[in-house]
């Protein structure tokens, strides 16, 4: 027979059970470092500077003609014409054009460097369909000659990922382009991690090919949602013992995972999301799934479909990185348009982002940007330089979470600065010098300022 237990009563049985808990010794809180790898970047040293007479590229939309460009203490100070300061260096632009530095979101360099031999491919943890464990920065190799021929390119930050033969691939990190000879000194600080993910034909290949799941796109959809929901009781197992602790109460902390650290990163709303997806129908359902996780979907990348859910993904605040005209390479990527970014791009609240995912197209992202204005405009749209300069500054530095810092010639960002010859969108436009933190770190016509990997040295 059920017996009843009046509810006064069980109130004070458990405040009896609280006070003989509070009785017993409280152990330690027990608290996770997230950031136990932090950055050690340092910028270089740099001067007032003061870059005149040049044809300015904002990055915010703005174009300004014969105008200026003053830096003070490694930080953008003014933007527009007539500028002067007593003892700024003054750097005469006339002829010449000025941007934001460019930032590449989505790059393996470092963790796929050159030479590209066995023994140095470290990108791609492919042992489970979910290696959010892994971190990409602990693959990177600060020597890759890469890093120096980007910089050379205008490219002064870039998110390295890891690879996509996972339905989670690991946590990507976002550098500052400077020579240097460890990943943490070139560690962009306080910018978020990234966790990479990976529809489609992947990591179902991948897998299926061991006869293990995922072998089909719904185990892929499957293998995200059992991860999630993992990763969800994870996340109120620790909230619970954090706020029995606080109360007082003797408890035990849960045990820790640091796979699931990444993905409670993700729930929390600290760590980015990072997709390679390519089909519209997949990216719409990784729309969903996020949704029914409560986090934010984040960036897709490659998405050669974007273009059929423009205002799907502009709805949910996705930014999407994408290809001028990679594609046929597998089934997912047949059904390509080279408008796709500018489709993208005329969604209002859109975020379009010109990608590399090479370490030879990164060294001229400015012209893979130019290619999407070209066959845009030839097809009927009218897109500017000043417009289309965002793909590859301003919208770049939304999708990895800086936007407050770099991207953009404002008052205030940190001077990430690029001097080109001519149009950044001519297919003779070259970087002239290159700033970052208003220092200079790379210059055409002075060797000083053309950085070697030590592995390159000595080389024939």
């Amino acid at each position: 027979m059920q017996r009843f237990i009046p509810s006064a009563l069980v109130v004070a049985m458990s405040l009896g059970l609280a006070a003989c808990n509070k009785q017993a010794p409280q152990g330690e809180h027990v608290s996770i470092n997230k950031n136990p790898y932090p950055s050690t970047y340092q910028p270089y040293e740099s001067t007032e500077l003061l870059i005149k007479n040049a044809t300015v590229l904002t990055g915010t939309g703005e174009r300004l003609d014969n105008a200026d460009v003053l830096i003070l203490n490694g930080q953008i100070s003014k933007v527009g014409e007539n500028l002067s300061h007593a003892s700024a260096r003054i750097i005469d632009a006339n002829g010449k054009w000025v941007t934001p530095g460019i930032i590449d979101v989505h790059s393996h360099l470092g963790a796929y460097p050159s030479p590209s031999v066995e023994s140095h491919q470290d990108g791609n943890e492919m042992t489970s369909p979910n290696t959010a464990y892994v971190w990409v920065e602990h693959s990177i190799w600060p020597q890759d000659p890469g890093f120096n021929t980007a910089r050379a390119g205008g490219i002064t930050s870039l998110q390295i990922l890891p690879g996509s033969a996972n339905l989670f691939g690991g946590r990507g990190v976002t550098l500052k382009n400077v020579p240097s000879h460890t990943m943490q000194a070139m560690k962009f600080p306080d910018a978020p991690y990234g966790l990479k993910m990976a529809c489609g034909e992947n990591p179902k290949r991948v897998y299926g090919s061991r006869k293990e799941s995922p072998a089909t796109r719904m185990g892929n959809m499957a293998g995200y949602r059992s991860a999630w929901a993992e990763a969800t009781e994870y996340k109120l197992a620790w909230e619970k013992y954090d706020r029995e602790h606080k109360l007082g109460l003797t408890v035990d902390a849960p045990e820790r995972d640091i796979k699931l650290d990444t993905l409670r990163g993700v729930l929390d709303g600290e760590i980015m999301i990072h997709n390679h997806c390519y089909k519209a129908e997949e990216m719409a359902m990784m729309i969903d799934l996020s949704k029914e996780f409560g986090y934010h979907a984040g960036t897709f990348h490659h998405g050669i479909e974007a273009y059929k859910i423009a205002d799907l993904l502009a709805d949910n605040g996705s930014c999407a990185a994408l290809w001028p005209d990679w594609w046929g390479f597998k089934m997912e990527a047949y059904d390509m348009v080279q408008e796709n970014i500018a489709i993208v791009d005329a969604v209002k609240n859109s975020c379009a982002i010109v990608h590399s995912d090479s370490d030879t197209t990164i060294q001229r992202l400015n012209q893979e940007a130019a290619k999407v204005m070209y066959r845009a405009n030839e097809n009927g749209f009218d897109i500017k330089e000043e417009h289309a300069i965002r793909w590859i500054t301003q919208n770049a530095a939304k999708s990895l979470g800086v936007e407050d810092k770099v991207g953009s010639l404002e008052a205030g960002k940190q001077a990430d600065v690029v001097i080109w010859n001519q149009s950044p969108f001519s297919v003779y436009a070259q970087a002239e010098q290159v700033f970052i933190d208003g220092a200079k770190v790379y210059d055409r016509n002075d060797d000083k300022y053309q950085a070697k990997s030590d592995f390159m040295l000595g080389q024939q």
